[in-house]
């Protein structure tokens, strides 16, 4: 499996990997968020631009897995992972984050956070029975990380159980 940068032409292909992701949440009783669109192309140019866009590629070099970056009070902060469900169960997701953890070391960074369901068995327990993250208690949350929750408070994804999770330090 390769990872690398995304390319600006693979764009719509993240999109499309978002909307096959999401339909896994009908699976849960989450339709809103199967339905929800994934980001714009203008959003989705501005991390490609900023070397914050990451792909997991097939053998054809195709991607089929991707993850969105961005700095948070001073830790790399996953803002977004999705894999295809035609490549899921293949150890993507956790090479993703396991090639952002080393981009994040490398950079200085002493961890990764993210935001997540609770409750969600692909989310909250997979990141932590598999990828090393652990909750966060309200305490130890950052400035960056409650305006994140803040806003994902007010776009309606509170509606279910969310956690703030931290790999490393």
């Amino acid at each position: 499996m390769t990872i690398r940068l995304t390319r600006r032409d693979e764009l719509p292909v993240l999109q499309d990997i978002e909307r096959a992701a999401g339909e896994c949440f009908r699976e849960v009783g989450m339709d809103q968020i199967a339905d929800d669109e994934p980001p714009a192309l203008d959003e989705l140019a501005d991390y490609q631009r900023a070397d914050r866009c990451w792909v997991s590629v097939d053998a054809q070099d195709r991607p089929v897995a991707y993850a969105l970056t961005e700095p948070v009070d001073g830790r790399l902060h996953i803002e977004q992972l999705s894999v295809h469900p035609d490549a899921a169960r293949r150890g993507l997701g956790r090479a993703l984050i396991d090639h952002l953890a080393a981009r994040a070391t490398a950079a200085g960074l002493p961890g990764l956070t993210l935001t997540t369901f609770a409750e969600v068995p692909w989310n909250a327990p997979y990141y932590a029975g598999r990828c090393g993250f652990r909750v966060l208690p309200e305490a130890e949350l950052t400035p960056g990380l409650r305006e994140i929750r803040r806003h994902e408070g007010e776009i309606g994804l509170d509606r279910w159980p969310r956690v703030c999770m931290l790999r490393g330090a």
